[in-house]
């Protein structure tokens, strides 16, 4: 068996990309010859790729490809680690990969995966992952795909963060200005930094209404020192009346009734017995225009807040000309009709790493 010098290792490292630990078994098991060694990290490839799938990877990043200005798609492939996010290999490859997605014709993850790869039609998009596993020697994922084709009008792309956000704005529009398209690019920045979950309060159907509703009632009943006050005084009168509170909160309050922070000086337990209290007459309160008027009020700004077309635009001059109102000023017959935004590991359980640990047991093995 051939001798495997540190020169060899770093040979086989800078052909394959893979790590040291990995290059010097391929040379050990193909008695040094460089081809085979090659060949035998791709061959284990498929066996690393097993024995990582269980780990987490909520790192990497989000790319674009584009095809003129009306076909677009973006990707979210992830990595375990920061680190190999941000490794030129790594991010080529994810720009392979959008470019695969741009020209896919898949409905869906398994069928993308299956397709010949965009670089070599002999391997499929999987086989490419696979082997870059082997390469990077971390768990490495393609999450999910979007393409975007625009029948009559535009799309919009937008990269934030290096690659951490990806933004796909498609719009109808006859008129192809470089205005129009600038208004564009400004609106994929907003999704980008507001990340609305829905582009008018239109696209909101009746339960999902009905939900935010609910959530809205229980959160400001549960929560008695943001409610009008006739409402909660009474609740107070009532916690007073009922001697639901402990002595120390009856003299807490006979002390500091008239003061703006009387909440401060109220324990837990006191506190939540009002909440119970509020709970209790649910029903009431629904019937109260009152308390009506409050609901509504809230629900209305949760709406400016989720809603693209209802949410300040960010770089309006007044602070207050709504995304809508700008892109009307823009081009009247505007139309924002769908929107993509990815960003890196929303959702995902992520693991909190000890590197050094990481490092020093590696080193022990």
């Amino acid at each position: 068996m051939a001798d495997i010098t540190a020169s060899m290792v770093k040979e086989l490292r800078e052909k394959s990309g893979a790590g040291m630990m990995d290059c010097k078994k391929a040379l050990n098991e193909t008695g040094g010859n460089m081809d085979e060694a090659i060949e035998y990290l791709r061959k284990n490839g498929l066996a690393k790729a097993v024995k990582k799938a269980s780990r987490i990877a909520a790192e990497g990043i989000c790319r674009i490809a584009s095809e003129g200005d009306t076909v677009a798609a973006v990707v979210e492939v992830n990595s375990e680690t920061d680190f190999v996010a941000k490794n030129e290999k790594f991010q080529t490859f994810v720009e392979k990969v959008a470019q695969q997605a741009l020209k896919s014709g898949a409905k869906d993850m398994d069928a993308f995966l299956a397709e010949p790869w965009i670089e070599d039609p002999s391997k499929t998009v999987n086989d490419a992952l696979v082997e870059q596993v082997a390469t990077i020697g971390e768990k490495l994922s393609i999450r999910r795909f979007e393409r975007v084709e625009a029948a009559n009008g535009l799309v919009t792309s937008y990269v934030h963060g290096g690659g951490r956000i990806g933004v796909l704005i498609e719009a109808e529009t006859a008129n192809k200005t470089d205005a129009v398209k600038e208004a564009l690019k400004n609106v994929a920045m907003q999704v980008a930094a507001m990340s609305p979950q829905y582009i008018a309060s239109e696209d909101i159907s009746a339960e999902e209404l009905d939900k935010i509703r609910e959530i809205t009632v229980d959160s400001a009943l549960n929560d008695p020192a943001t409610l009008p006050k006739p409402i909660l005084q009474k609740l107070l009168d009532k916690a007073v009346a009922d001697k639901l509170w402990s002595e120390e909160d009856l003299m807490a309050y006979e002390e500091q009734k008239t003061n703006k922070f009387l909440f401060n000086f109220l324990s837990d337990a006191a506190k939540a017995a009002l909440s119970g209290l509020a709970m209790a007459a649910k029903d009431s309160y629904l019937a109260d225009k009152i308390f009506s008027g409050l609901v509504d009020g809230r629900i209305s700004k949760q709406l400016k807040e989720i809603c693209l077309m209802d949410q300040v635009y960010v770089r309006a001059e007044d602070g207050k000309q709504s995304v809508k109102a700008y892109l009307a000023s823009v081009d009247k017959d505007l139309k924002i009709v769908k929107m993509i935004r990815y960003e890196v590991g929303e959702g995902m359980e992520k693991k909190n790493e000890d590197f050094a640990a990481e490092v020093a047991a590696q080193i022990g093995g």
